[in-house]
């Protein structure tokens, strides 16, 4: 490593850990300096929490949340060369700091997941009429081994909370946020639907078997989950329900 080199990168190092030793030929000018710089460093990257992370301090309060970014912010500095990515894994903190209130990190999940499916790389979702016309040829034996493509930015994870009630209720300042706890387990689907990210609250059973397909397994092994749920007739009727409902959200966009 040069010299130039090194010095950044000691630098860089005393930015992010307040305890580090300051190089040996430093004077108390320089440490006020850095202080100063490690401030407006850390101000900037809790500005862009705020701005991704609305719903979220809305929900806490300005003053718990900034208390709770600026513990990111140290405790995870960021690494990317974008504030985009300053959000990285906020919702495992808000579930620590704020352990007693579990709605909060769900909302900061939601709100990154929907932040990063906006950036996703754009394609085009199969419409039920053209998955029909490349489905007509095939029997049951193709059905069993179909994989299914689903869109850029899709994610979901398990929530305990109706954030269907919650999300609209914390688009005002002025709202009391209505906070439910849903009697049986969801999950939280996040996608883009053109320009726009979007959710809903999928079953466990839904939720299991997009992410088995997600993870490579074949239609009919994703039919099997249900098969296990519901017994071998009440899967036939409600997987073709679920398909149908998959197509008519835009969530699929490609079939092997």
């Amino acid at each position: 490593m040069n010299a130039l080199a090194e010095q950044q990168h000691s630098f860089m190092a005393a930015l992010l850990d307040e305890e580090r030793m300051l190089p040996a030929d430093w004077s108390g000018r320089h440490a006020v300096g850095l202080a100063i710089y490690r401030n407006n460093y850390r101000t900037a990257i809790v500005e862009a929490l705020r701005s991704t992370f609305e719903r979220t301090q809305r929900l806490v309060g300005e003053s718990a949340f900034r208390r709770a970014a600026t513990h990111h912010v140290i405790v995870n500095p960021p690494s990317s060369w974008t504030l985009d990515m300053a959000g990285e894994g906020f919702d495992e903190t808000c579930r620590q700091l704020f352990a007693e209130d579990p709605e909060v990190a769900e909302i900061a999940w939601l709100e990154w997941a929907m932040h990063r499916a906006f950036v996703a790389r754009d394609a085009v979702p199969l419409s039920a009429q053209a998955f029909t016309g490349i489905c007509a040829s095939l029997v049951d034996t193709d059905w069993e081994d179909l994989r299914l493509a689903f869109v850029p930015g899709l994610t979901l994870a398990p929530v305990c909370h109706d954030l269907s009630r919650l999300w609209p209720s914390l688009n005002g300042a002025d709202e009391e946020p209505t906070i439910l706890s849903l009697e049986t387990p969801h999950y939280a689907l996040v996608w883009r639907q053109g320009e726009r990210p979007v959710f809903v609250l999928k079953s466990d059973i839904e939720a299991r078997m997009l992410a088995a397909l997600e993870s490579g397994a074949t239609w009919g092994d994703a039919c099997a989950i249900l098969v296990g749920a519901l017994g071998e007739d009440g899967a036939v009727v409600e997987a073709g329900q679920i398909l149908g409902q998959w197509l008519s959200q835009g969530l699929i966009c490609g079939i092997d």
